[in-house]
């Protein structure tokens, strides 16, 4: 396992194996790597030769400075989980090489409606942040290969809508959300709950069970029938603790809201406990 910062040796390193014919698996990563980032690692080994996985906490993507401060870092507990998992490459890019520019003078991209709703809506800027630092990460690391989570659903659909835009010939592979025992995804931001949050945590994914299982026992569903399961939901969320910031029944391949007989339906929440935020989907 090679760890190398400098941008231009890393791009060296990729473009030699291209040319000798050998393929490349990409995992994108902020750090605090869980088992869920270990099952897209697994992911990546099984489509390509080589699996390179970054660490790079992009602060283009926060729109607040204090959860940019806050966001957990791991990098030494990290590099021993890859080097158990022997990716080919970590590559670990600092943010004034990566921006040499200068944070605030990049010019970010924009993807349109994708990126002004739902997480769009509660996060400004967050998405356009995503789509350069990953578009930026493409041209260094030149992938056959890049493997997401669907855990952030709107997420992957804008790294899609990226690919397209900008003709890249890069394949994007969502994978499963990974779950703890009682349900929750895995998210790196989990190390922050206290006992009780993480105690009553699991009850966003108990709420987008009950939720599935309704849409499923309408014999006719409607948007007023999914109106009301939202409400309900938001309600169910509140009287357990949780703050909601939205609970959304959408179509799986645009996110606008479902229409009557739509048969593909994704079921997406974001709500606060205490000061942390959680995001969590089900597909029905």
């Amino acid at each position: 396992m090679q760890v190398i910062s400098d941008i231009k040796e890393a791009q060296i390193l990729c473009q030699k194996w291209q040319d000798e014919g050998e393929s490349i698996s990409f995992v994108p990563t902020m750090g605090c790597l869980h088992d869920g980032h270990l099952s897209l690692i697994d992911k990546a080994k099984s489509l390509a030769d080589h699996v390179v996985v970054s660490i790079f906490v992009n602060p283009l993507q926060f729109d607040d400075i204090n959860d940019l401060l806050k966001y957990p870092g791991t990098l030494e507990d990290d590099r021993s989980k890859l080097a158990e998992v022997d990716v080919s490459l970590v590559f670990i890019p600092h943010a004034s090489s990566f921006y040499p520019e200068g944070e605030d003078n990049v010019e970010q991209i924009e993807l349109g409606e994708i990126t002004s709703i739902l997480e769009g809506a509660h996060r400004p800027g967050h998405f356009a942040g995503v789509a350069t630092v990953v578009k930026r990460l493409f041209k260094i690391i030149q992938p056959n290969f890049a493997i997401f989570g669907d855990k952030d659903f709107q997420q992957l659909m804008v790294i899609k809508q990226l690919v397209k835009k900008f003709s890249l010939d890069i394949n994007i592979i969502g994978m499963p959300i990974f779950r703890e025992n009682d349900g929750l995804a895995m998210s790196s931001r989990n190390i922050h709950l206290s006992k009780s949050e993480r105690k009553k945590s699991a009850e966003i994914y108990r709420q987008l069970e009950s939720v599935k299982s309704a849409i499923k026992a309408i014999a006719h569903p409607g948007l007023a029938d999914f109106a009301d399961l939202e409400q309900s939901t938001s309600k169910n969320l509140i009287a357990a603790g949780f703050t909601p910031e939205y609970v959304a029944i959408r179509q799986v391949d645009t996110l606008l809201p479902a229409k009557n007989h739509d048969s593909a339906l994704v079921i997406l929440v974001a709500a606060k406990i205490g000061k942390i935020r959680l995001i969590d989907n089900i597909l029905v």
